[in-house]
Formats: C-alpha cells, structure tokens, sequence
C-alpha cells in the first residue's frame, strides 16, 4: 500500500504532498523533510530503493524534481518505480513536455487530479495514460467554452 507520494525540487521544497494514511499536521513537516533529506543526499549511482523507519521510499529524479512513494513493506518496489515513471509521462503529456516546478506550482489542481485518477487510498487503480486523461480533458473542454 502506498502511504505517501511527495514531488520536491533539488532545495528540499515540497511541491506536492499526497498522504494515502494518517499522518498529524504536525509530524509532516518534519516527516518530509527527512525522508527528502535522505533521498537528496544519496548519489545517482545508488539504488532508488531506501529502507526509512517502519516503511520504504521509492524515489526517481526528473531534472530538477525529485518524486518520492513512501510505501508498506509488502508493497513491490519496482511496480511503484514504474508507476512514478506512468505518473510523470502523464503529467508531460497533459502539460506537453513542459513537466516543471513551475508548472506544477501554477496547476497544483491539475496534478492532484491525475495522481487522484492513478491512485486512490493508496492502491493503484489505473495506469492507462489515455483513461487518466479523459476525464481531465472533458473537464478543461467544458471550461473553454
């Protein structure tokens, strides 16, 4: 199961936090900033696959964006890998090739709704990138015209 799905930039600055179980307010800052602490400072060479507390992180590195998947011991490693990979090939579809903090900053909205589409209470109900999308498409042609 997955408990958690942060997108940080390269300073640790968290651009996007989705939590699947409860964490308290005031454990998530410092929650994230040392699980982001712990992923930053590993090197390219190691393995995207870190044992943290009572859970695992899988972590990619997109440019300047770092997505970090908290998930239970049970969960596999390499499905979740692959899963960030579908996640952000659906975000450069929909934003056309131009997936950056930035971006994702001004359609925070947007992002939530495609990683709500992918997974919801922390299990992964799909991946088709054009399933995904539909919904998200049909809401941005209502709102043209």
């Amino acid at each position: 199961m997955i408990k958690f799905v942060l997108m940080v930039n390269r300073r640790g600055q968290t651009r996007l936090s989705r939590y699947y179980t409860p964490v308290e307010l005031s454990r998530r800052a410092a929650l994230e900033a040392d699980v982001v602490r712990c992923c930053l400072s590993r090197r390219k060479e190691q393995c995207s696959f870190v044992e943290y507390k009572d859970f695992k992180l899988v972590y990619r590195q997109y440019a300047a964006l770092f997505i970090v998947v908290g998930i239970t011991d049970k969960e596999n490693e390499l499905s979740i890998f692959e899963l960030i990979q579908n996640f952000v090939e659906v975000l450069d579809k929909y934003f056309s090739r131009v997936v950056s903090s930035c971006a994702i900053m001004f359609s925070l909205d947007r992002v939530h709704f495609i990683l709500d589409e992918i997974v919801q209470n922390g299990l992964v109900v799909e991946t088709n990138r054009s399933r995904i999308l539909t919904p998200l498409n049909a809401i941005d042609k209502m709102s043209d015209s």
